[in-house]
């Protein structure tokens, strides 16, 4: 199981509309927006590295999305 966190910046005004579509996308396990360079953040759940590049294809693909940064928790 592979976890991480995509941070996401939307258009101006679409952080709302970008909650909703994310929300809805198979892995993600948790969104909401926040404060401060980014506008939403998802917590997401992937089987291995493949299917977490999907997802991230996926939301980085959603109208009202501009970009993605992903932060892939590593095993301490």
């Amino acid at each position: 199981m592979v976890s991480a966190c995509i941070l996401i910046r939307t258009e101006h005004g679409r952080f709302e509309d970008v909650v909703r579509a994310v929300s809805q996308v198979k892995g993600v396990k948790r969104v909401f927006p926040v404060l401060g360079r980014y506008d939403v953040v998802a917590d997401v759940e992937a089987g291995d590295m493949k299917d977490l590049g999907a997802i991230v294809l996926r939301i980085g693909r959603l109208s009202g999305v501009v970009f993605t940064e992903t932060l892939v928790e590593i095993e301490s």
